[in-house]
């Protein structure tokens, strides 16, 4: 939700469709059918809509020389993890101790592991993103075997509190160290 009266959903159709073949009444029907009543949605005007890849990327290191990558320009992560916004606030937190750090106390040491630090996190978010996008989505080719194993993802997580522990610590977010 962006605010009580605006939200951003997302319809899963193939990377290569046209964005012209998606009237905002078929939108609407396929939001209907395929949140099946889960969730009341109230038709309006759509501000926005288009066709958005879901792909994944990392630069490493994040920096080359004194030049430090934060946020897209590191790395991408599918918008089904949520995890975009959060690991680019992490980024610039981590390179803001380490440049306040090298102008007050003359020490480098967060500086140069500011790349190895904040891949770790980068890469915890992949992982979850990818899974996320491996449980929510179908894909082409897709067999009879990854659609049973989807459905025992989900199974798994609503059936075990140490799953759906994980999936909230995960989506969440981790502690900045």
């Amino acid at each position: 939700m962006r605010s009580p009266t605006l939200a951003r959903l997302y319809l899963q159709c193939d990377h290569d469709e046209d964005i012209e073949n998606w009237s905002d009444n078929r939108i609407w029907d396929e939001l209907h059918k395929r949140l099946g009543g889960a969730r009341k949605l109230e038709e309006s005007k759509m501000l926005q809509k288009g066709i958005t890849p879901m792909r994944s990327f990392v630069v490493e290191p994040m920096q080359y020389g004194r030049l430090f990558l934060a946020g897209d320009s590191a790395h991408i992560v599918p918008p089904t993890g949520a995890k975009g916004m959060n690991l680019a606030f992490a980024d610039v937190m981590m390179l803001s101790r380490a440049v306040t750090t090298f102008y007050k106390s003359k020490r480098d040491d967060l500086l140069k592991n500011y790349s190895a630090t904040c891949l770790r996190r980068v890469w915890y978010a992949q992982r979850f993103s990818w899974w996320m996008t491996q449980i929510m989505h179908r894909f082409p080719n897709e067999s009879a075997f990854d659609r049973r194993r989807q459905h025992s993802d989900l199974d798994y997580l609503t059936s075990s509190k140490a799953a759906a522990t994980s999936l909230a610590e995960q989506y969440v977010g981790l502690p900045l160290n």
